[in-house]
């Protein structure tokens, strides 16, 4: 007598209807690994509205109290030579360009020095599908967009005040977030060096000459010329340059087309720098 095997079971239902078998988790698409670190930095942010405010009046006040108060003692300035603007015309596109430096090498500084050194965010980071490349990319796209934030409202300033035209401001918009790229990568290298807290002097010995020296206040006419040299070398000016050039409709292609090479390899080479010295202080 020949045993028959039951049928199997049917497969297992609910009062809505059969169960449906889960489908496979979704890759973890690596070019959207460095905006889920952007994604935590808003936020943090959020959190922090009151700091991210003071970074919006900071250029504000330099502004009223150097460009016009300053600038009424002053008078015009010649910018090139045969070309006369109002002193705040001329100080307010530097003033942008210095707060661009200050809010990206504060950020890639003590922030991510922080982070690095003392909450060990990286550390615990790694451990996800995020790479220490994306930590350098994510981190330098998210200045630009504080960037981008910070110098859309300063220019809208600027032209509510009568210093720039709109359609100037808009123009001069994407070298403000340039800057701010160039700054990141090298803040993020200074970050990498640093110690401790203290080492933090050294890098306000570099940022606070650059803010006054880089022909913010004053055209790079009025330098000596061996002085006019390094200035001319250092990538703030070509930033306030750019910056200005552009806000003040007397930008030339020649001379744009270098400050944006410029800022683009300093910024380059300084986020491969970033991302080595990163790489090697993470991965052990």
């Amino acid at each position: 007598m020949t045993q028959t095997v039951p049928p199997p079971p049917p497969p297992p239902t609910s009062s809505a209807g059969p169960v449906r078998p889960v489908p496979p988790a979704r890759r973890y698409r690596n070019e959207r690994k460095p905006f889920r670190l952007i994604e935590r930095n808003v936020i943090i942010y959020r959190r922090t509205r009151m700091a991210v405010l003071c970074r919006f009046l900071e250029p504000l006040f330099h502004l009223f109290s150097i460009g016009f108060g300053i600038g009424s003692l002053i008078g015009p300035v010649e910018m090139y030579p045969g070309t006369i603007v109002a002193y705040a015309s001329f100080v307010g596109p530097a003033l942008l360009a210095s707060a661009v430096m200050n809010d990206a090498v504060y950020d890639t500084t003590i922030i991510m020095f922080a982070k690095l050194k003392y909450a060990k965010t990286y550390d615990a980071v790694l451990n996800t599908p995020i790479m220490v490349t994306d930590i350098a990319i994510g981190e330098t796209i998210w200045i630009m967009i504080r960037t981008t934030a910070y110098s859309a409202v300063f220019m809208a300033i600027l032209v509510a005040l009568g210093l720039v035209q709109l359609h100037l401001a808009l123009l001069a918009l994407p070298a403000a977030v340039l800057l701010g790229f160039t700054f990141a990568a090298l803040g993020m290298v200074a970050a990498s060096l640093m110690r401790d807290y203290d080492d933090f002097e050294f890098v306000q010995l570099v940022v606070v000459p650059l803010s006054l020296l880089s022909a913010t206040l004053y055209p790079l006419s009025v330098y000596p010329d061996w002085l006019a040299v390094v200035v001319a070398a250092t990538p703030l000016y070509h930033g306030v340059a750019l910056i200005r050039d552009i806000a003040l409709g007397h930008a030339a292609l020649d001379a744009s087309l270098g400050h944006i090479a410029y800022l683009l390899v300093f910024g380059a080479v300084a986020l491969v720098i970033a991302r080595n010295r990163l790489k090697k202080m993470l991965i052990k």
